[in-house]
């Protein structure tokens, strides 16, 4: 079931995320988020853009977002998108069916187009992505380090 997160959801996304933080290069950040931290970053982002969960059971396997692309004003119509799976979910289309609804959602919005910054190499969320209509804008080589090496980031742009 997809539904819109609640910051009660804190928990259940830090240990999701920060599975990414300590054990893969697909996102950035290096130090895991405690849950008030994961709180205030619901509480940020969710009462502007879209922040989707899948739960089963009662447990929360997956959420997606999407965010404010970039500080200035003039990218007031455009937003990035963010979607991490617990390891046990993966390949069973749930990334496909948030990243769906965040889509649909934001077409109902002013913003005008979806970017996606995903590290290279990282085959399956590039084909997600692809599979949606983004189209790889840039690529930008070895722009971060992380795990002890030097890693390319590729933009994907999708106009809503």
């Amino acid at each position: 079931m997809i539904r819109p997160v609640t910051v009660n959801d804190a928990s259940a996304l830090c240990g999701i995320y920060n599975y990414y933080i300590a054990n893969t290069v697909f996102t950035f950040e290096e130090e895991e988020l405690s849950p008030p931290a994961m709180e205030k970053r619901v509480r940020d982002i969710s009462g502007r853009y879209p922040w989707l969960v899948w739960e089963e059971g009662g447990d929360v396997l997956g959420y997606a977002y999407a965010h404010r692309w970039h500080e200035r004003a003039a990218y007031r119509f455009s937003a990035e998108d963010s979607i991490y799976l617990r390891r046990d979910a993966l390949g069973r289309g749930i990334g496909r069916r948030l990243l769906g609804r965040i889509v649909e959602v934001l077409r109902q919005t002013d913003i005008h187009a979806l970017m996606s910054v995903i590290t290279i190499p990282n085959e399956r969320s590039v084909a997600l992505h692809e599979g949606f209509g983004f189209k790889k804008a840039a690529q930008f080589h070895e722009i971060g380090f992380k795990m002890n090496r030097w890693l390319d980031v590729g933009y994907w742009e999708l106009v809503l």
